[in-house]
């Protein structure tokens, strides 16, 4: 689906998506796309920031909100890298800014696409099972995590990223194979990306996210899960 006001813009991003073989979804304003995406359950939303009635933003915002994890690639006019990084603090999975060029938006639908589906086939898998690394609790099953027993609201690439490191505890991922986790091999993609996702995932899970004590900064390397538990000095 493509929620885009300007109907030239609209109308090119439809006939490169339709060139592509999807089906596509037009609307023009905020509210609209929400009801369309209630009703017709789209595999991808690309959905600009600027349109009338509701801004791209309020719309991310309501269906992350209503634990719709369809994926979000955000349009924006809006160059300042605050406004870039609140789009994916509310869960937008991408973004582009304008003008952009549309080959390279079909490269970031396509890897966004691929990622929706490995997810929900690993999800499907019967190898499954829940993930620990101490009082943090991962169920790809269910797609939930809770810390101490206390639900914790993930975004699709928060949780992307915090499955993938509960798998292996201790374990140093470098934020370029945290990247793949997110989007697969994307040359397009910033690892600021993955830096704005820690920072979130730090403010739900640690009690104390300026000094994180479980998602762990290794400098010059990248991020690893911890269990704070273990690694607690011991009274002597």
């Amino acid at each position: 689906m493509v929620a885009e006001d300007d109907e030239k813009q609209a109308e090119l991003v439809r006939r490169y998506l339709e060139h592509e073989g999807h089906a596509v979804t037009v609307v023009g304003d905020g509210l609209a796309a929400l009801a369309e995406v209630r009703h017709r359950e789209p595999d991808l939303l690309v959905l600009d920031v600027m349109m009338p009635r509701a801004d791209g933003l309020d719309v991310v915002r309501v269906l992350r909100a209503e634990h719709r994890e369809l994926p979000v690639l955000m349009l924006t006019a809006r160059s300042t890298e605050d406004d870039l990084l609140l789009g994916l603090d509310l869960g937008a999975d991408d973004y582009m800014t304008k003008p952009y060029s549309p080959r390279e938006l079909m490269a970031r639908v396509r890897t966004l696409l691929r990622r929706s589906r490995r997810g929900t086939e690993s999800t499907a898998s019967p190898a499954d099972q829940t993930l620990r690394c101490g009082a943090l609790v991962v169920d790809p099953d269910r797609h939930e995590v809770s810390v101490e027993g206390l639900p914790v609201d993930c975004t699709p690439g928060e949780f992307r990223i915090l499955a993938a490191m509960a798998t292996e505890p201790e374990r140093v991922f470098s934020r370029q194979r945290l990247l793949e986790e997110l989007h697969g091999f994307d040359r397009y993609i910033s690892f600021r990306t993955v830096d704005v996702h820690i920072m979130n995932l730090r403010k739900k899970i640690e009690p104390a996210p300026r000094r994180p004590i479980r998602l762990l900064t290794v400098f010059g390397v990248g991020y690893k899960l911890t269990d704070p538990a273990k690694n607690a000095p011991r009274a002597s």
